[in-house]
């Protein structure tokens, strides 16, 4: 990646595969190549991703639990040249994922930043629940506790169509209070393992697709989506 002596580098916001390897795109395997260092939110989980590739450049951690601390650094390392990636284990960083405070951090200190176009869950689960899809609200996951019931009922008056991520162990879970508050016959569907080998969009009504994983043990990372009011 060429530098001049003096300029400013850049961030660079990679999408890495959700699933199949080959969803990467040409130009994230080249500028993951050819950056100073590269930004992981798990390093084991992605050095099996730069191993496929035959990328040898340097990671670091940058998680939630961590991202406070390192931020300011990684912005005076850009600062003063380098060329630094920001990857998340799957995805793309800052969409239900760690990201969000460095591109705040970069863009309040002037720093260039790029996101590339790439992989991300809810636009294939989106589309594929056959719902409209021309505006619709991406909600990311619940809260888990405070606030949970309030944004339910704000939502049972929404009219786009809804995008929620949850973990399998919550998905019926989520689906019962979303049927609670919007009714038991909205139209619903749910996409898992989106891009994987065991890839399923299961669609329906809330209260059938409550029956369908109540009856059938939830495995993977899902994405719900929900017809507006």
């Amino acid at each position: 990646m060429s530098r001049k002596a003096g300029s400013m580098g850049k961030l660079y916001v990679v999408p890495t595969p959700i699933g199949n390897l080959e969803d990467i795109t040409l130009r994230a395997i080249r500028i993951l190549k050819e950056c100073d260092l590269i930004l992981a939110e798990d390093t084991r989980t992605s050095g099996i991703l730069l191993k496929h590739f035959g990328i040898e450049t340097r990671m670091q951690s940058h998680h939630k639990f961590n991202e406070h601390r390192t931020v300011a650094h990684v912005v005076e390392r850009i600062k003063a040249g380098d060329h630094i990636a920001l990857i998340s284990d799957a995805g793309t960083p800052s969409v239900s994922d760690p990201g969000f405070l460095l591109v705040r951090a970069c863009v309040q200190e002037e720093v260039d930043v790029e996101c590339l176009p790439g992989a991300t869950a809810f636009v294939p689960a989106l589309v594929e629940s056959g719902l409209p899809a021309e505006r619709f609200s991406f909600e990311g996951f619940l809260p888990q506790k405070k606030g949970r019931q309030t944004r339910l009922k704000q939502l049972a008056e929404e009219n786009r169509t809804m995008i929620f991520y949850e973990s399998p162990y919550r998905v019926v879970k989520t689906l019962s209070h979303l049927a609670e508050n919007l009714g038991d016959d909205r139209a619903a569907s749910v996409s898992r393992e989106i891009s994987k080998v065991y890839a399923e969009t299961v669609r329906g009504t809330l209260g059938e697709l409550i029956a369908h994983f109540t009856g059938n043990e939830p495995k993977g990372e899902f994405v719900i989506v929900v017809a507006g009011k």
